[in-house]
């Protein structure tokens, strides 16, 4: 028996057709999305549109604080190298004294003018004043005396200065804690001239201790 050949059914017909027409959408796809993708050098060039804005610093008076000047500003440049005077010649102390009493009135100067130290730095910078970076050549003569004694000469050279400095460290943080022009120059002084005060005590009463003088 010969076998009749039959004619393809509506439905495989149509099922061949979608089998050739699912490449041919991918492919409409993919090529829709590079054309709309992003071509090279689009962001190169909307960078280089791009306008950076910069805003001069502020002085002082940009923020509504008061220029330092006058005896205010001498204030500030003579605050910083005596602060950082007192805080050598109390690692100085730890050193090379031979009292315990010297050595803890040294260790709570170099705490305490520490941080003084930072407080007039941080008013400083607020300020825009640059502060000496270092102590002064009569500081330096002090600790190259200092550094050639040890023990108890050591301990009357070291506390005769002290006594002389807070002495005049307090003299001159009570004249810019009433007087200072700028009240945050004023608040400074205010706010560490206790402490000065505090180490006078201590050092005066070490000095009594120690045949030191106690006055200058």
């Amino acid at each position: 028996m010969t076998a009749t050949a039959r004619a393809p059914s509506k439905g495989n017909i149509m099922g061949k057709q979608r089998g050739r027409l699912i490449p041919l959408a991918t492919l409409c796809v993919l090529s829709t999305a590079a054309a709309c993708g992003p071509r090279p050098g689009d962001d190169d060039t909307a960078n280089s549109q791009a306008i950076v804005k910069t805003e001069p610093a502020k002085t002082p008076a940009d923020r509504g604080d008061q220029v330092v000047t006058g005896g205010d500003l001498a204030f500030l440049n003579d605050a910083a190298p005596g602060g950082m005077a007192e805080v050598a010649l109390g690692r100085l102390a730890v050193e090379r004294s031979a009292s315990p009493e010297v050595k803890r009135f040294a260790e709570q100067v170099i705490a305490d003018h520490s941080k003084a130290g930072e407080e007039l730095q941080q008013l400083a910078q607020r300020k825009q004043v640059t502060l000496p970076a270092d102590v002064n050549p009569q500081h330096k003569e002090v600790m190259a005396q200092l550094s050639q004694l040890r023990g108890a000469a050591f301990d009357r050279e070291y506390v005769t200065a002290m006594v002389a400095n807070h002495e005049k460290d307090v003299t001159a943080f009570e004249s810019v804690a009433k007087g200072a022009v700028d009240a945050d120059v004023k608040a400074f002084a205010t706010k560490t001239l206790p402490t000065l005060k505090t180490h006078l005590a201590m050092i005066r009463k070490i000095a009594a201790a120690t045949g030191g003088k106690t006055a200058s």
